[in-house]
């Protein structure tokens, strides 16, 4: 059986059975039970004393009366006996009747194959013997109509039950042979907060996620495509006229600048593929981000000088994190040169870093034109470039943004950019989770503007 629909249905049948079944064997028991405080008991035993006071006192006028009216309540046959079996009412011999209690003190009233199901109950002093002997002589002794409409009613729960348990558990089942087949579309539908539902959402989670990778694996080809096939005809065009002898100086500094492009681009590829890569592998060691914010600040500033601009660091606290130092300092650089790369000549760019609550965040603001609202969220993609910039005119080839952006995620953190009017903000989240310590480093002196004038 490999439907879990009809396990579950079957297991809490079989459970309600063996619950219903041992109801009934307890009760059954009870009934034979000496115990005082058995269902029957009293009753019987008062019985038992009535009889006997009636056939010691009016003999078996006075008895026949009393297990008649008996008689008459119980719907059963009643029987008066002595010691030896013998019938007080019409001294017929019954020690038939003596044998079956005396086999068992726990034996179940019930006719399996030997007879009517008999309940005996004696005097104190085990003179007499009353039996009560049950016309129908079938197991469903204590079964009476009105229980087919509870095992009705039980069958009914145990059906919705399961179905409410397993139907989930088909859409899911739907939903996965869906996404296996190749329509990455394919989600569970569930309202559910229990545990299915919260792995229905799990799989819509890890769908969203692998759908998301699969359309940026795409586009990454493309675009790596698209950024390959220029430099490479253009090496190609260079190589061809430096055959011809033409000009032949140029030509080789035409494919030495192309060279050096291609390989910005691989480099450049293999550090998305590190920071795309598995976070376990990551080297996590205790960051000071002013003293890395003031060595990236000291190391743009050529970059910066080339274009007349001022680097403008404010750090005044010591703040520290346990992160992959590489990654860090390759987010922020690329984002400070990137505001370097737009900002226009004469104007400076401020860095500053401040910690509020359990975040340490790093800003970085240029002067420059901004970026158009619609672009906002797509600069931080692979390859993106906004319209007016694809000429190449500003450098690059579009991925430092996208480095920047999966570092800081890999360290739980959030890269974002608004435009300033003038200039564009980019600012950097990173949850602290621990304090700097005292002595690690001297604290820094008082912040001061670095320029690259």
């Amino acid at each position: 059986m490999r439907s879990l629909f009809a396990k579950t249905l079957l297991w809490f049948l079989a459970t309600t059975a063996v619950a219903i079944g041992g109801i009934i064997v307890a009760t059954a028991l009870s009934f034979n039970s000496s115990s005082p405080r058995a269902p029957l008991g009293m009753l019987l035993n008062v019985q038992v004393a009535e009889a006997k006071r009636a056939y010691e006192t009016g003999g078996r006028e006075a008895l026949g009366a009393v297990l008649s009216k008996f008689q008459q309540i119980t719907q059963m046959h009643v029987v008066f006996t002595d010691a030896q079996g013998t019938d007080l009412l019409t001294g017929k011999p019954r020690p038939e009747l003596l044998r079956r209690p005396r086999r068992s003190r726990w034996r179940l009233p019930l006719s399996l194959g030997g007879g009517p199901p008999i309940l005996a109950r004696p005097d104190p002093s085990l003179k007499y013997w009353l039996f009560l002997i049950n016309p129908r002589s079938d197991w469903a002794f204590f079964i009476q109509p009105q229980h087919l409409w509870i095992f009705a009613l039980v069958i009914l729960l145990c059906y919705g039950f399961a179905y409410h348990l397993t139907s989930p558990v088909r859409r899911l089942r739907a939903a996965v042979d869906c996404f296996g087949r190749g329509d990455f579309s394919a989600r569970a539908t569930t309202t559910r907060s229990d545990e299915i539902g919260q792995l229905a959402k799990s799989f819509n989670h890890m769908a969203d996620r692998i759908q998301t990778l699969l359309a940026a694996e795409r586009r990454l080809l493309l675009d790596i495509s698209h950024e390959l096939r220029s430099p490479l005809a253009r090496l190609g065009v260079a190589i061809e006229l430096a055959r011809s002898g033409e000009d032949r100086a140029h030509m080789l500094d035409r494919i030495q600048k192309e060279a050096d492009r291609l390989n910005e681009l691989v480099a450049e590829l293999l550090e998305v593929t590190r920071a795309e890569g598995d976070p376990s592998r990551r080297k996590t060691e205790t960051v000071r981000l002013d003293e890395l914010l003031a060595d990236l600040v000291y190391d743009s500033l050529l970059e910066a000088k080339a274009k007349d601009c001022t680097l403008l660091l404010k750090a005044p606290d010591a703040v520290a994190l346990p992160a992959d130092e590489e990654l860090i300092r390759r987010a922020a650089e690329n984002v400070i040169r990137n505001a370097i790369r737009y900002a226009p000549r004469g104007t400076s760019i401020e860095i500053e870093l401040r910690r509020t609550d359990r975040v340490a965040q790093i800003s970085v603001r240029d002067y420059g034109p901004g970026v158009p609202e619609e672009a906002l969220a797509r600069i931080f993609d692979p390859f993106y470039r906004v319209d007016s910039d694809r000429n190449r005119t500003s450098g690059g080839v579009g991925l430092g943004l996208a480095i920047a952006r999966r570092s800081v995620e890999l360290h739980s953190g959030k890269l974002q950019a608004q435009n300033m009017n003038p200039g564009l903000l980019v600012t950097i989240d990173l949850p602290v989770t621990a304090e700097p310590e005292a002595s690690a480093a001297p604290p820094p002196p008082a912040p001061t503007p670095v320029s690259a004038a």
